[in-house]
């Protein structure tokens, strides 16, 4: 599929570019594999590095107050290209321009389980740049919003994964984002907790945010985007409104008859 090319509106203020992007890494392959012979198979090894081509030729533009859908199976490319954006990978072609420093949602690599909640919320509020007065000042805020009032100075390892999930999701989205990518992360916890944090992203949004929110689940991106992209080995196979492009992916997914 050739590249898209890129369309800008001018009534419009863009936050993200992403210009012809391709990502390539290098694995290392170690399986087997069934080599077919007209007659017979053989099963033989192939070992050594590969190149994997993640991202081919991706373009879009993201603008201001957007919240953005992006769908697809397993291993289409779509965590790449938000770790692209968020420059933690180095694109082999093409290029990302960003407004600000877009902020990928999930404290989780500065969170220590031996530490309580509490000192965790002032551990995840420094990585995410906040200063010690502006935790303090919205710790209650964290707290109430993970519901865990009662739980707060206990170790983090004796969390279940559902209030370690809360936590996570109140300290990251305390503060306004520019730009905030989420994925994923509405995938844990229950349902009443899923909608406060849909209406979370809603009110980062209209406090003129830009949202990318990667799910597999549909409804969430039915509640939460008005647009939608979705990638397929890669490529952009669709770019539009949310409720046209869920439709055609779900299609796209049901089984051949």
């Amino acid at each position: 599929m050739a590249a898209k090319e890129l369309v800008i509106d001018p009534q419009r203020r863009p936050v993200v570019i992403v210009d012809k992007l391709h990502v390539k890494y290098r694995a290392f392959s170690s399986g087997k594999a069934v080599q077919k012979i007209p007659g017979r198979s053989l099963l033989t090894r192939k070992r050594g590095i590969r190149t994997v081509h993640a991202l081919k030729g991706v373009s879009l533009v993201a603008y201001q107050n957007e919240s953005i859908g992006i769908i697809g199976a397993n291993g289409s490319g779509k965590s790449t290209l938000m770790r692209a954006i968020t420059g933690l990978l180095t694109p082999a072609a093409g290029a990302v321009y960003a407004q600000t420093r877009p902020n990928m949602l999930g404290v989780g690599a500065a969170l220590i389980p031996d530490l309580s909640g509490e000192h965790n919320i002032i551990l995840g509020g420094l990585a995410l740049g906040m200063t010690l007065a502006e935790i303090t000042a919205r710790r209650d805020e964290i707290v109430g919003f993970a519901e865990l009032e009662e739980f707060i100075d206990l170790p983090m390892r004796t969390y279940s994964s559902g209030m370690q999930a809360r936590l996570k999701f109140a300290i990251a989205t305390v503060q306004q984002h520019e730009i905030l990518i989420i994925d994923e992360a509405l995938n844990v916890g229950d349902a009443r907790f899923r909608i406060r944090s849909e209406d979370r992203i809603k009110e980062i949004r209209d406090n003129a945010g830009t949202i990318f929110l990667v799910s597999h689940r549909m409804n969430s991106i039915l509640d939460t985007c008005s647009r939608t992209i979705w990638i397929n080995k890669g490529t952009v196979m669709m770019d539009g409104d949310t409720e046209e492009v869920v439709a055609a992916y779900t299609e796209w997914r049901k089984p051949a008859a």
